[in-house]
């Protein structure tokens, strides 16, 4: 599965269509996720028949595509099992009162939705591919996809679902296009470790150092300012969400750094090498460490990790993680352990 992601270019009309589905999308999670903790034990197919029992008893649900709406119900259940997976038990354990309720990942009701996906259908592709018809009962109409050079490399029928995601400088179309990418990987002979850290963004077993680019950090001081003039506008202003959004825009151009960081780095180092060994690092665990959760985060190295496990199976190169411990106490070269403060391993 690929994805490719092109952007949404409508009239104000238009959008406020898209905003009604994906406020219903989000309706029809909270009320999946609402039944299940209601009638505890029920499963996935319990759950799909609810969906059907809303439609019929909300007129305005069947605007909705009923695939989408099986999306909505897809996106409950991933919760539900998530939040299993993190206690270590089945989906159809109940739940008690003294019982796992209120573990880690715990599956939540949200407030605001920003995406809502259709399946095969509800949705209609331009034969020259540069133009998307929303067909649902929503009759968002037609909208002009910017960035699709990518998409004409594939066939319509590949394309298996189609995400509208709301994000601060507009909306989105994601394709979903079924299909697995294979590149021709040339042999390097070169086999290679990698240490993660926080001064260099990691350091090979060569001594080569990726610097940390610590995008967070030099966007703080105007994320503070953003931030400001959030906190000094008066609340359901025009110009609260006008500020608002100028700050959502600052946070978005950061993740996107930092994801093409990530993937250009990973890429780098799967086609420059036949094998690579990295640290398997909870990431999870290490933020909980309050001095330096935001540089942790600022490394964005689960994400780099998740491209680096792409890359490796698009190319074909094997790739191994390894235990953390030691892995910066380890001299890689004569192997003696030199003990070291948290301090000097982070510095």
């Amino acid at each position: 599965m690929i994805v490719l992601e092109c952007k949404l270019k409508g009239k104000l009309g238009q959008y406020q269509l898209l905003d009604e589905a994906i406020r219903t999308a989000l309706f029809v999670r909270n009320k999946a996720l609402r039944f299940w903790l209601d009638n505890r034990g029920v499963g996935r197919k319990e759950l799909m028949r609810y969906n059907t029992q809303l439609r019929a008893e909300f007129e305005w649900c069947k605007k909705l595509n009923s695939h989408a709406g099986q999306a909505s119900v897809d996106r409950a259940w991933f919760a539900i099992t998530r939040f299993y997976a993190n206690c270590k038990a089945s989906p159809q354990t109940p739940l008690n009162k003294g019982g796992i309720k209120g573990g880690i990942g715990f599956p939540n009701f949200k407030k605001r939705g920003h995406s809502v996906e259709y399946k095969t259908s509800g949705w209609l592709l331009s034969t020259c591919k540069k133009f998307l018809t929303f067909t649902d009962g929503f009759k968002a109409g037609k909208f002009k996809l910017i960035g699709t050079r990518d998409l004409n490399f594939y066939a319509v029928d590949k394309i298996k679902r189609v995400r509208v995601v709301k994000k601060a400088d507009g909306y989105y179309a994601q394709f979903i296009i079924n299909i697995e990418r294979q590149e021709k990987h040339e042999s390097t002979g070169k086999q290679v470790g990698i240490d993660l850290g926080l001064e260099f963004f990691y350091t090979d077993s060569d001594g080569n150092t990726i610097n940390n680019p610590r995008y967070l950090r030099k966007s703080e001081k105007s994320l503070k300012r953003y931030q400001r003039r959030v906190s000094s506008k008066k609340k359901g202003t025009k110009n609260r969400k006008k500020a608002i959004n100028k700050l959502a825009r600052k946070h978005l151009k950061v993740s996107r750094q930092r994801k093409d960081f990530a993937v250009k780095t990973a890429k780098a180092l799967i086609q420059s090498s036949d094998l690579v060994v990295y640290e398997d690092l909870k990431v999870k665990n290490l933020v909980k460490n309050h001095h330096l959760a935001k540089s942790i985060s600022d490394a964005s190295w689960s994400i780099f990790v998740e491209w680096l496990e792409h890359f490796a199976k698009i190319y074909n190169v094997p790739i191994r993680a390894v235990a953390p411990h030691y892995t910066s106490q380890d001299c890689s070269g004569c192997g003696n352990r030199v003990k070291k403060s948290l301090s000097t391993l982070d510095a």
